[in-house]
């Protein structure tokens, strides 16, 4: 193999810190990426890598060397990009995941108005409550809520906002007395969602008089699903939390109808995460201008309605 592809092999072996991880994601072998390495570290005479049976750790000088590799392969790529129109002209397959209750009521559509405008790439939407691994799932973007991203080094652009709102059907609250107070809580039932970002057990609520933690006693229903909340709560069988986007649709009609609508949930952000490179391909920035332009403004309509 040439410097240039054992410098691809090393930085993945970095960016992915196993070499049979890598091997995988190049349909190769752990064998020949190992010797990739040695190449390298033989030409320069220098520790790149140190390995263990356990682990593998950079040096300072593999550290430094990444860093290098990193930026000369970007160029490259950005100048075959450029020969190819690539970096001008959205083409070829986006493979795009995203968590599952904004995918259904939001990122779809976007999905497919951008495939009206770009008919040229096909993309993949997988749907996920977690955070995937960008390089060893083979992603270009991932949408994410979240207060805050872990530190990695992923890229990340906000696109909005979102809250959740207690609510529960009208046919529930003509059978219990709508609560007063958020204490009042404790005389209904309560159906519990646990997600990424949600703590099962309580309700963290924020209100203009302050914030408020509700903890639900012997609840009847818990679910890790957003829109498997929604049905329970359409049916009737208590109050509970859902996002603004799933519950805009239906508190409009009046199927649904907000309790406590003085409190919602802290904000959760939007995000945009896709891996740290010098050059973006055109499939990838003109999917994130899509969804601030479609997503970010109905996040944006759904918070200015519900939060008071």
């Amino acid at each position: 193999m040439d410097k240039l592809s054992n410098m691809s092999v090393y930085v993945k072996v970095v960016e992915m810190g196993s070499f049979t991880a890598v091997a995988n994601h190049l349909d190769s072998t752990v064998g020949n990426v190992s010797r990739s390495v040695s190449a390298l570290e033989k030409v320069l005479d220098t520790r790149l890598l140190q390995r263990s049976t356990r682990r593998l750790s950079v040096t300072d000088a593999g550290q430094r060397f990444y860093e290098r590799c990193t930026k000369i392969l970007a160029d490259l790529e950005h100048a075959e990009a450029e020969a190819s129109n690539a970096a001008l002209k959205p083409r070829g397959t986006l493979r795009v995941h995203c968590v599952p209750g904004l995918a259904r009521h939001l990122v779809t559509s976007a999905v497919l108005e951008y495939r009206r405008e770009f008919p040229q790439v096909t993309v993949d939407l997988l749907l996920s409550q977690r955070m995937p691994n960008l390089l060893e799932d083979q992603l270009d973007i991932s949408i994410l809520i979240a207060r805050t991203l872990p530190d990695s080094a992923y890229v990340s652009q906000k696109i909005g906002i979102s809250h959740c709102v207690l609510v529960a059907s009208a046919e529930y609250l003509q059978r219990y007395p709508a609560p007063m107070t958020a204490a009042d809580l404790a005389d209904h039932q309560c159906l519990l969602l646990g997600t990424v970002d949600y703590v099962r057990d309580e309700w963290q609520l924020k209100g203009k008089s302050g914030n408020v933690t509700f903890i639900p006693q012997g609840p009847s229903f818990s679910v890790n699903d957003m829109d498997a909340m929604a049905v329970a709560i359409r049916e009737g069988a208590g109050i509970g939390l859902m996002a603004g986007f799933s519950a805009i649709d239906d508190l409009r009609a009046g199927r649904l109808v907000r309790v406590l609508p003085e409190y919602h949930t802290h904000e959760r952000n939007v995000y945009a995460v896709y891996t740290s490179r010098q050059f973006i391909d055109a499939k990838i920035t003109r999917f994130i201008e899509k969804l601030k332009k479609r997503v970010g403004a109905e996040l944006m309509k759904t918070a200015e309605e519900l939060i008071v």
